[in-house]
């Protein structure tokens, strides 16, 4: 069982990413070679704000650039009040949907969000319990969401929970980047990318970081 299918695994802290980077450059040339290109990892979980309203977050920005998402997202905190990064769910499921759809919210995120916070209200997402819970159960329990898929799912593993060993095997910037960092002809798809990644574990969030960053590198094009 990898290490981060078990309860109660610890987050990513800068200790443990360097022991990442140590182990996965032990295990695998190439990859070493990305780990020596790109430089330390900087994947720490974003503590910031509550659970429900990161999740809120990755909704509105979904499928929109980056400032049209802030100026949307900023809208809708402006609605519900309060901490605009732990909005109260029942504050949400009080506003309607004439309000959401004045912040630009399209109908089928207004859906998604009133829907994450249904669940969350009701006890259906025991958000106070996510930390605790197994990967698998963590995506379980997303993805009955509407508009909360197993990539989405992933990201909240990775990015807020800050676990070690998450594989997004149909994430295309990951895909693309293992392609680059292992020089394969064609675009690796779940299954071989699932092969390449044997030697990342433990760590396979930590190696995923790194087949995005590789596409950022100015000589990305000699991987």
């Amino acid at each position: 069982m990898p290490a981060s299918s078990r309860v109660g695994v610890s987050a990513l802290t800068r200790a443990r990413l360097r022991q990442a980077e140590r182990e996965l450059a032990a295990q695998d040339p190439r990859m070493a070679a990305a780990i020596d290109a790109v430089g330390a990892c900087t994947l720490l979980p974003r503590r910031e704000g509550s659970h429900f309203g990161h999740l809120v977050r990755n909704i509105i920005y979904q499928q929109l650039s980056g400032s049209a998402a802030a100026t949307i997202h900023g809208r809708f905190a402006a609605l519900v009040g309060g901490d605009a990064q732990a909005p109260d769910p029942h504050s949400v499921l009080a506003l309607h949907e004439d309000a959401l759809r004045g912040c630009g919210l399209s109908t089928a995120k207004q859906r998604a969000i009133r829907d994450l916070a249904t669940h969350v209200v009701d006890g259906r997402l025991p958000l106070d319990a996510l930390d605790t819970m197994a990967d698998e159960a963590v995506i379980d329990a997303l993805v009955p969401v509407r508009g909360i898929g197993p990539w989405t799912a992933q990201m909240f593993l990775m990015f807020r929970l800050g676990r070690p060993d998450v594989l997004p095997v149909l994430d295309l910037g990951v895909r693309k980047g293992a392609q680059r960092i292992y020089r394969t002809r064609t675009l690796p798809d779940a299954a071989r990318l699932t092969r390449l990644a044997r030697n990342w574990r433990p760590w396979a969030s930590v190696a995923s970081w790194y087949c995005w960053r590789v596409l950022d590198l100015e000589d990305a094009g000699g991987w």
